[in-house]
């Protein structure tokens, strides 16, 4: 080996150690708590911070600098997190989302921290802990992963562990105290950050965003390695080390040398991305088909009231008043409307369709560069191009590559879709806004007539307006209700007929577009471009901030830019990520949003207490009191209890429907995880009769079920509707010709109105007239007088009829219902049990799996038993229950 590439080698190898515990941490972290620990960088900052407080600032020795650093601050920094963030969280029973949530704003909240507190500049002062031995190093990170190893495999903690990881309910209810297991992984997880920030320190120049976000690149290695396999991640760790400092030698000249060379620096961002792209469950256990992806009430964070006028009235004050300001106040404010625009983005994409989306900076930015480079006449086959042409023409060419993050989170579902989000904003800022030959010496005109400050803040505010107005009628419109149903419940929406990939891709599309307005605008107002503008930590913070002011709302996006700039315009630089990180931190632990609880304990505050008698004036009263007459009675509520409607028979039918919807499976096979849970099964689901489904638990009733909607591929045969093939049908698809269901587990939209819910089976299904089929639809399920209600509260048994209601508005051809008595009372199912008899007389065919047999005797036409994945027995009701049980 030469002694150049020796040389390169051991340079790979000490960067490769230190990603190595990245990636050990944050799968001790995982495994430990369920939390992808996405404030690890943040933590390794701050203690390398410390360590050089401790050492250069105060003049410690560097021996017990460090022992105070990474025996105490680390795990200290960890066990807070537990106890204060995490641990209520996970007692809450919070999703994935707030969890997200909550790991972010930790992230910010130490950034902003750091920044007050040392300064937003970097420091190339940062002592080192270890020789420079790239030996040393790697042996600390080995030494490291094989006592994780042997602690995991080979004592009680690591079966406690690895029990807690398996089954955390059945882990405790066996006596193990799973707290402590996760305080524990917190303390050794944050070790291991502060370890990675005191090794990296010194080889970079120490600043409050760079090391955080450098930590976050290496992330790649525990995602690789599926955020399980200490081995594979310290072995990709080491190789992706090794690789990129080879790459250096690399130089093919020609144009593309500036491209090739940016690549071989940042192999640990493109193995982040590839990553982030190839694995899927990322660890997790695979979900079964309808199980729902719910983000949606993290991601309605602390709605801000869009229909109160008086707070409308209030923004547009305070966006009109620098109007009246000049120089640098107004050089500040103009900033604002740009930034609103960029945050109206994420309202479109997060708050209203429910994806998590890291990477919008990227799209500003792209926005900007489009911009600069059309108006510099530097874009590729195109002349120069005036200032506002070019901001929209840069818009039409930044919306497709929405599609770009649009396309991953097909097929990905919350921390997945985080991960690729975030991963193709990080590449986007290494990969073009770092390169100058992408981006040096460009500078931004303004348009014609709006050169000064003041003119151009009048025509941000005109665009700001427009978007405005844009966003607020999607929102309104079907595609917004359709967007909200993808939010709250992805699989009971593709059921109604949403076609969820087209609509996923169409928000990111929608999203990097109005994204692109923004940046353009804000470049424009900065007259330049400027890569730290659209820095992906930036982006991070852009998406907290409108998470906990109003993720679905158009006054937390604009509320948001004017707290943002604010903050940060002021002396000292961090303010904004410190606010906005503690906002983020409580939306984790408030169910509904810190605006919510500001409001409930304003309302607490301003009560007036009730008066009370004293014993003496209670017999007072009691003396002197006319006595009640029988005639006196409680005036009844204006408006029923959400659980007082009960099911009625329809005094007639529903409109007429075609007399088709036969359904066939002929010879359906499928297996999960190697297991074979059908085998060979033949089903008809004649029109106009009831079909009922019955059999143990795990006899495979429910993968049948998803076989006949679309939400499970078999591995063989086939499923006809009205003797078209229909095994490949999506579930939307499926639904829009005609077959709908019900689910097991509820499957309503919660952001929405009962009447709402109900209005997207009709709108998305195609009926002609959507309004009237829902009204008919609430007026046979007795929901008329609730229409108006929010889905959020009602009973089990209501939310049962809204969204069989939701399955009839759609006027079906075939409906399949999960167990749709569970839940409803006796004089409900009677009812319920009317109701289907009369759908099937119109000509629906119907299939009912249900365990109440009393209800399947009652109402079935047809019975079909299952055991073991197969059908075991078939015919009248009568006949099959009075077979004994297989």
């Amino acid at each position: 080996m030469s002694s150049l590439s020796y040389d390169l080698t051991l340079a790979g190898l000490a960067v490769g150690s230190a990603a190595a515990l990245t990636g050990i941490g944050l799968i001790v972290t995982y495994r430990a708590t369920g939390v992808l620990n996405f404030a690890h960088g943040a933590v390794a900052m701050v203690c390398a911070y410390v360590l050089r407080q401790l050492a250069v600032g105060w003049n410690w020795p560097l021996p017990l600098a460090a022992a105070v650093t990474l025996l105490v601050v680390a795990p200290g920094i960890g066990l807070a997190l537990d106890r204060a963030v995490f641990r209520p969280l996970s007692l809450s029973g919070a999703g994935p989302a707030r969890t997200l949530v909550a790991s972010l704003g930790v992230f910010i909240l130490l950034i902003g921290g750091a920044s007050l507190l040392w300064g937003p500049g970097a420091r190339a002062d940062a002592p080192a802990l270890l020789p420079d031995d790239p030996w040393v190093q790697l042996g600390t990170a080995v030494t490291l992963a094989a006592g994780v190893a042997a602690v995991t495999r080979r004592t009680r903690f690591g079966r406690e562990l690895r029990a807690v990881v398996d089954n955390r309910p059945l882990a405790v209810l066996g006596g193990i105290d799973a707290d402590r297991v996760a305080a524990a992984g917190w303390a050794f997880g944050s070790f291991t950050a502060g370890l990675t920030g005191v090794l990296l320190a010194p080889l970079l120049r120490l600043d409050p965003y760079g090391l955080p976000l450098l930590v976050m690149e290496v992330m790649a290695v525990a995602v690789a390695a599926g955020l399980r396999s200490l081995p594979v991640a310290v072995g990709v760790a080491l190789g992706i080390g090794v690789a990129q400092s080879q790459l250096t030698r690399l130089h093919p000249g020609g144009s593309l040398e500036p491209l090739v060379q940016a690549v071989g620096a940042n192999l640990f961002v493109v193995a982040l991305l590839a990553a982030a792209l190839a694995l899927r469950g990322l660890g997790v256990p695979r979900a079964l088909p309808d199980a729902p992806h719910r983000t949606a009430p993290a991601l309605r964070t602390g709605r801000l009231p869009d229909h109160d006028g008086r707070a409308w009235l209030v923004c547009g004050i305070l966006f009109l008043l620098p109007l009246g300001f000049a120089g640098g106040d107004l050089r500040t404010a103009i900033q604002v409307p740009a930034l609103a625009v960029v945050l109206l983005s994420l309202v479109v994409v997060t708050g209203r369709g429910g994806q998590i989306s890291l990477g919008q900076a990227a799209y500003a930015g792209l926005g900007a560069l489009f911009t600069a480079l059309l108006v510099a006449g530097r874009f590729p086959g195109l002349s120069a191009v005036p200032g506002l042409p070019a901001l929209l023409l840069a818009v039409l060419l930044t919306a497709p590559l929405g599609l770009l993050t649009g396309w991953p989170a097909l097929r990905r579902h919350g921390l997945a879709t985080a991960l690729a989000t975030l991963a193709f904003g990080v590449a986007v800022s290494r990969f073009v806004f770092a390169q100058p030959y992408a981006t040096a010496g460009l500078t931004l005109d303004r348009p014609a007539g709006f050169a000064d400050d003041r003119g151009y803040y009048v025509l941000e505010l005109a665009l700001l307006g427009l978007a405005l107005l844009g966003v607020a009628a999607l929102r309104r419109g079907r595609t917004g209700r359709a967007l909200a149903a993808m939010r709250d419940h992805e699989p009971g929406a593709a059921a109604a007929g949403v076609p969820v990939p087209a609509l996923k891709l169409a928000a990111f599309a929608v999203g990097a577009a109005l994204a692109a307005l923004g940046g353009g605008m804000l470049g424009m107002a900065l007259r330049t471009f400027d890569p730290a503008s659209y820095d992906p930590v930036r982006g991070l913070l852009w998406f907290a901030a409108v998470l906990v002011l109003g993720a679905d709302s158009l006054l937390g996006a604009l509320a948001a830019a004017v707290l943002l700039v604010g903050l940060d315009s002021g002396a000292e630089g961090g303010a904004a990520a410190a606010v906005i990180g503690v906002l983020a931190v409580l939306a984790g632990r408030l169910p509904h949003g810190p605006y919510a609880a500001l409001r409930s304990a304003a309302a607490r505050l301003s009560a007036v207490p009730e008066p009370r008698l004293t014993p003496l004036g209670a017999r007072i009263r009691a003396k002197v009191a006319p006595e009640r007459t029988p005639e006196c009675r409680t005036p009844e509520p204006r408006h029923p209890a959400p659980h007082a409607p009960a099911l009625r028979t329809p005094r007639s039918p529903p409109p007429p429907s075609a007399p088709s919807g036969r359904l066939t499976a002929r010879a359906l096979h499928a297996r999960y995880d190697g297991f074979t849970v059908l085998d060979g099964v033949d089903l008809t689901v004649a029109p106009g009769r009831i079909t009922a489904l019955i059999g143990p638990n795990g006899a495979g009733k429910s993968t049948l079920f998803h076989c006949l909607c679309g939400t499970l591929r078999p591995a063989a045969g086939r499923v006809l509707l009205d003797g078209s093939d229909i095994t490949r049908r999506s579930a939307h698809a499926r639904a829009r010709l005609g077959l709908a269901r019900t689910f097991q587990q509820l499957a309503v939209f919660e952001g929405l109105s009962v009447a709402e819910n109900v209005r997207i089976g009709a709108e998305q299904s195609r009926v002609p007239d959507p309004a009237a089929a829902t009204g008919r639809a609430l007026d046979l399920l007795s929901l008329g007088p609730l229409r108006a209600a929010p889905v959020a509260g009602l009973d089990t048994g209501t939310l049962r009829r809204v969204e069989l209601a939701r399955a009839l508005a759609g006027r079906p051809r075939t409906l399949l219902l999960d167990e749709p008595a569970a839940g409803l009372d006796g004089a409900e199912v009677a009812a319920l049990a009317d109701v289907l008899r009369a759908v099937a007389a119109d000509g629906t065919a119907l299939l009912v799996v249900e365990h109440d047999l009393d209800l399947v005797a009652g109402l079935a036409d047809t019975v079909y038993a299952m055991a073991a994945g197969r059908i075991v027995t078939r015919g009248p009701a009568h006949r099959v229950l009075a077979e004994p049980g297989p």
